[in-house]
């Protein structure tokens, strides 16, 4: 099912952009400069095998005696209504200061070289590139639902809502496109989550901006590309010009 997900929403994106939409998003195209075939082939590789070891991992606690030690649980009134949706918002918090930490010891050269480099071999990444991780890397990534899944009470569902949410926004900064709307750019979304421009900056300069879905990691030690919002402010001018 992680494979189906991620292979559905990832061609499914890839279609709307580079094939169904391709002329009229062309100025939302965050590099001009055609995304190679030998790239896709090799995202796709890796993103499969990724999704089959982020799911194997995800298997051996739940439906292994590794269950007893996690707080899962059935009835959404054990908890109440309110911490089912809030357990989602807790889960991609712990997740994004997880990735930040994580993302920045994948950067630490020797690490980097030989297990993050396939991540950075798409220097202009499509939609595919959502889980092209290294083995370690693929393993790394999935320790985190895993984890949240022992420190936090979790809902099957709001389990299930949290991984499509975090693929959701994982292909989206992987997307080679920015499809925001004009107004995130004053509103207060802006100043706290990443957008497809914010990740495509990492892939384009290979440093800062680590963050997966906030910014405010980035902000903090200093480390989002202080070219990033001229090149976001970029992109959206070409989109729609001066207007108000």
């Amino acid at each position: 099912m992680g494979f189906l997900q991620y292979f559905f929403l990832a061609g499914f994106c890839y279609w709307i952009c580079y094939f169904l939409f391709k002329k009229a998003l062309y100025n939302a195209k965050i590099q001009q400069q055609e995304v190679k075939k030998s790239d896709i082939a090799r995202e796709v590789f890796h993103s499969a095998a990724s999704s089959l070891i982020m799911a194997f991992m995800v298997f051996l606690v739940i439906y292994t005696p590794l269950n007893q030690f996690t707080k899962i649980y059935k009835n959404v009134d054990d908890y109440s209504v309110y911490w089912f949706v809030g357990s989602i918002f807790i889960g991609l918090v712990i997740h994004d200061t997880y990735f930040y930490w994580m993302h920045r010891l994948l950067h630490y050269r020797k690490i980097f070289k030989h297990v993050h480099l396939i991540h950075h071999k798409s220097t202009n990444p499509s939609p595919f590139a959502a889980y092209s991780f290294h083995f370690f890397e693929a393993v790394a990534e999935g320790l985190i639902v895993p984890l949240l899944l022992f420190i936090i009470p979790l809902h099957p569902l709001s389990i299930s809502i949290f991984v499509v949410s975090s693929l959701i926004i994982n292909v989206y900064g992987h997307l080679g496109y920015e499809v925001a709307p004009k107004w995130i750019r004053k509103s207060m979304i802006f100043k706290i989550l990443n957008t497809s421009v914010h990740h495509n900056l990492h892939h384009n300069k290979f440093k800062g901006n680590y963050g997966l879905y906030f910014r405010f990691w980035d902000q903090i030690m200093k480390t989002e590309n202080p070219d990033y919002v001229k090149t976001y402010d970029k992109i959206q001018e070409k989109r729609f010009g001066n207007e108000q």
